[in-house]
């Protein structure tokens, strides 16, 4: 076009139609750069940009003039960071530069440097031959044009300085490097002079790949990366909170609190700092230190005038705050209601926060109001039809309410948004197996296997596999999963008691003994462990000393149970003293009318100790 300009001096039809093959190409570019941007719009759900917050911009919330002053020095702060790459830094928001307050602040004169150098760069265009023209214009064009989105003409942008978005500008300052190198040993006449400029531009290669190595050990990891980040930039709270992270991540807890207290030094009113603070005394288990620090978080949340409606815009982040205080102190059962209040706090500044919805109605479940639990997880669905955990919490209320029926149609709803719901999946197998809903078996086993996969080591999956199989009648099924159970969690209760009954009834009693030893060596008070273990001894091992030792072990802990007074009366029978096992039978029919089978047991002895005396009496 510029050709064009200078041939024809004017840009008419006939220009166009002899150089149409130019402008299809403008016309193509434009096209597809409208085109990008529509679909960018798209992807950020609407024509509206986003909302930042002071910490990511503080210029963008300061008054006018030191708004315009620092928006003025920024560009300066970026040429810098082209013409010497070294302090370089993964993250240039809150305090990072300070504010420019005043005209006197020395800094405006790189303003004034940089508008000069921009002035002369364009003087020259002007001036240029079309020759040299050319090249000036593409790379002052790559240079400006697509840093102009960062410079918070258009809007304000979420960050003060931010090296990616030098990617581009630094290929026009690369030309503009390049051009003048080139002008420079065009002209000079002195042949140590151009070696020297070889040489120097051979040195500025060296030091700028030797940077990108040293670089490149900076981003190993988020550890190195941020503490990098402070050797550059000591006053951004943001860099000692993401190394907190990153420390507490390694669960070094006194290691991040220490950097979550630095950060809240450098930025007092920094929430997040405040957050993490209490997160990070809670885990050191110091929860009333915790709930200072959240409640010094709450204290900074902006705060609307009396009688005055105001808008204010908080980070999401800072909404969590509502739920780790309301965490917190619902461990106290006696403070459920304030954390309750706390969880509608939060879903009034947000509507479709949904772990608040999620938090409020456990909480409303632990204080047995269910119907109210019921709506909140429903009003949640409103916002978030498609949530597994909100159909997983629903089932888990209907099971509170007496309806488990319901609570696993629930359930069935939550897998069918989230296949891999592990709650779902294994409680929705249990309530199958617990339903006795034969024919469904194989999809409670089909999703048990299933969070097998997911969670190799959960030990609850491997014991209700055994449960469903067993009422299958798959008893090797059912004894493999019992004893994956017990691998991984020895002292598993349940799994060690039913793998021995299973043993049991498959007329395997000693392989049951060590598992019922071990059971009574974790619970020695376990009283159907007692009760089975008595029964091996009394009929397998004809050891009935042990037998007797097993149930009277049953009633030190519960004097009235009557399994164990029965089975004692047993023993008696068994030691062929049928008439204490007559007077055993007779006390306890007196103590336990309505059990049938001591009435029974009672007359066989009683017919023994007859067919006894005729023996004796012929």
């Amino acid at each position: 076009l510029i050709h064009v300009q200078q041939s024809y001096r004017t840009i008419s039809f006939k220009t166009i139609k002899s150089n149409w093959r130019s402008f299809y190409r403008m016309l193509c570019l434009s096209a597809t750069a409208i085109l990008l941007l529509t679909f960018r719009i798209h992807l950020m759900q609407g024509s509206s940009l986003p909302v930042f917050t002071k910490y990511d911009n503080p210029a963008s919330v300061a008054p006018s003039l030191p708004q315009a002053l620092t928006f003025l020095l920024l560009p300066s702060y970026n040429l810098a960071l082209l013409l010497a790459p070294s302090p370089l830094c993964c993250d240039w928001t809150m305090g990072s530069i300070p504010l420019v307050l005043s005209l006197s602040d020395c800094r405006n004169l790189l303003t004034v440097f940089l508008f000069t150098f921009l002035l002369h760069a364009l003087h020259n265009l002007v001036k240029s031959d079309l020759p040299d023209r050319l090249p000036l214009l593409t790379s002052l064009s790559l240079l400006i044009l697509p840093f102009l989105p960062a410079t918070n003409i258009f809007f304000h942008v979420g960050f003060v300085l931010a090296e990616r978005v030098l990617y581009l500008p630094s290929m026009g300052f690369c030309l503009l490097v390049a051009i003048g190198l080139t002008k420079l040993y065009k002209q000079c006449k002195m042949s140590s002079v151009k070696g020297l400029i070889r040489a120097s531009f051979l040195f500025l290669l060296i030091v700028h790949m030797s940077k990108t190595v040293v670089r490149n050990r900076d981003w190993k990891d988020e550890e190195s990366l941020f503490l990098s980040g402070l050797k550059v930039n000591t006053n951004n709270a943001k860099l000692y909170n993401n190394v907190g992270h990153a420390f507490e991540f390694m669960k070094r807890f006194n290691d991040s609190l220490l950097l979550y207290k630095q950060a809240a030094i450098v930025q007092p009113d920094d929430i997040g700092a405040h957050i993490n603070i209490g997160r990070a005394l809670n885990q050191l288990g110091r929860a009333d230190e915790a709930e200072i620090a959240y409640r010094t978080a709450k204290r900074l949340l902006p705060r609307g005038k009396p009688g005055e409606k105001s808008v204010a815009r908080i980070a999401p982040n800072s909404l969590n705050l509502f739920l780790n205080l309301g965490n917190l102190i619902s461990r106290n059962s006696s403070r459920l209601e304030e954390a309750d209040r706390l969880y509608r706090q939060a879903i009034a500044m947000r509507s479709d926060y949904i772990q608040a919805y999620i938090n409020r109605g456990d909480i409303l479940i632990k204080m047995n109001r269910t119907d109210e639990a019921m709506e909140v997880y429903k009003e949640a669905l409103k916002h978030d039809p498609v949530n597994a955990d909100l159909y997983y919490n629903l089932g888990v209320v209907s099971i509170e309410k007496g309806d488990p029926h319901k609570g696993l149609q629930y359930m069935n709803t939550a897998l069918k948004f989230n296949p891999s719901h592990t709650e779902a999946l294994l409680n929705s197998a249990i309530l199958i197996q617990e339903l006795k809903l034969v024919e469904q078996h194989q999809v409670g086993i089909d999703r048990l296997l299933s969070l097998v996969n997911i969670q190799p080591q959960n030990e609850k999956a491997y014991f209700n596999l055994g449960m469903i199989t067993m009422d299958e009648g798959w008893t090797w099924e059912s004894e493999y999963w019992f004893k994956k159970a017990i691998e991984i969690v020895p002292d598993f209760r349940g799994a060690l008691f039913n793998l021995a009954l299973l043993l049991t009834d498959q007329h395997r009693p000693m392989e049951a003994v060590p598992y019922l030893q071990t059971l009574l060596q974790y619970y020695p008070n376990h009283t159907k462990g007692l009760i089975l273990l008595g029964d091996i001894y009394t009929n397998i091992v004809k050891d009935l000393e042990q037998a007797e030792q097993m149930y009277l072990r049953i009633l030190e802990v519960s004097p009235e149970h009557v399994q164990a007074k029965h089975n004692l009366c047993v023993l008696e029978v068994e030691k062929n003293e049928l008439y204490k096992a007559e007077k055993c039978f007779q006390k306890l029919a007196k103590e336990a009318p309505k059990e049938e089978y001591i009435e029974k047991h009672l007359r066989i002895v009683q017919n023994k100790i007859k067919k006894k005396k005729r023996k004796e009496n012929p």
